[in-house]
């Protein structure tokens, strides 16, 4: 099938699981009922992406508070009773973090019953996402590695060894998110690419890496408006990319300024087109997708292309998102007969 369909990762959480409209949102309750209340908010999200048509499901990062975080949680020797405030992103912002204080190791399985409930509960392909681990190093402070790299293969290793576990639990794609791809564009290249590698190493099942320019918050659309009216970092790290064992690219496209011709450069990779928009309340229609897959298969091949979102949609009302959802899937269907 053509412009088969998936979403970044995340979803908004309902307002009696946490706080709604917003990141580091606090849950509503704890303990066993907090367990309950995830559960059922995954199950609540499958049903309404399978309604939508979305093709490679996730469990919307319902049981998790923060992407990195939700996976920084279950690892031993991290200190997060004393976070300090750190710059993210080359200080694009600032936020409070915990610490590495002593050597990393799991302290078990990370996401052992998100991915077993989302794997007991739909017949659709299941995607997983994890932190990449440039993007984990930049959103921690290190009080014992002191070096980066190092503390970034650490990490590596934590990753490729739940990443193994979720493809056992029967994950069929898993996906780095690596948002810190585009910022650090020398270390990309130097050792943020071998990082992922070892991230992924092994994993038989699909891999993908998410680059984007992040959730629809103040801070980065703040940003965004200081990158000029192309935004062309992508071109010095999509051949190192290329060149890499990871399968799929997840990147925006829709209302971005990354010039589409740059996916060019991704020759061997499968594509995940952002058609979505998670910076904008404006719900796309099914033309709007068709265009962008459109435009993005100028330079990319048609069986290369999964239609997306562009990021998470974490911090969205809830029913801006399924409406996203449900153009998604009205979109790439409608691209499939005009299109083919």
């Amino acid at each position: 099938m053509l412009f088969p369909t998936t979403i970044a990762g995340s979803l908004p959480k309902p307002e009696w699981l946490a706080e709604p409209n917003m990141l580091w949102a606090p849950w509503k309750s704890q303990g066993a009922e907090l367990a309950r209340a995830k559960r059922d908010a995954t199950l609540i999200w499958l049903k309404i992406q399978e309604d939508a048509g979305v093709d490679i499901v996730t469990e919307g990062e319902q049981a998790r508070q923060h992407f990195v975080h939700g996976f920084l949680e279950k690892v031993e020797g991290i200190d997060f009773a004393h976070k300090v405030e750190m710059g993210i992103r080359k200080d694009r912002y600032k936020a409070m973090v915990p610490q590495v204080v002593a050597p990393l190791r799991l302290k078990g399985r990370v996401h052992a019953d998100e991915a077993r409930v989302a794997r007991t509960h739909t017949k659709k392909k299941l995607k997983f996402t994890l932190p990449g681990p440039m993007t984990i190093i930049d959103t921690i402070a290190d009080r014992y590695y002191g070096d980066r790299v190092k503390m970034a293969f650490a990490f590596a290793e934590l990753l490729n060894e739940e990443a193994k576990a979720l493809q056992a639990d029967g994950v069929d794609l898993v996906q780095f998110d690596e948002p810190a791809f585009n910022v650090y564009m020398d270390e990309v290249n130097d050792w943020g690419i071998k990082a992922l590698e070892r991230a992924a190493q092994g994993l038989t099942c699909a891999t993908a890496v998410h680059i984007c320019y992040g959730y629809g918050i103040k801070a980065n659309t703040d940003w965004k408006e200081t990158l000029g009216a192309q935004w062309r970092q992508y071109e010095q790290i999509f051949p190192a990319i290329d060149a890499s064992p990871i399968q799929q690219v997840a990147i925006e496209c829709r209302n971005s300024k990354v010039p589409l011709d740059l996916l060019a450069l991704l020759k061997s990779k499968i594509v995940q087109a952002g058609v979505i928009d998670v910076a904008s309340d404006t719900v796309e229609t099914a033309e709007d997708v068709v265009k962008v897959i459109d435009a993005v298969s100028k330079f990319v091949p048609k069986s290369n292309i999964i239609a997306t979102t562009n990021c998470g949609m974490a911090p969205m009302r809830r029913e801006i998102a399924e409406a996203k959802l449900a153009a998604l899937g009205a979109g790439a269907a409608l691209a499939r007969e005009k299109l083919a």
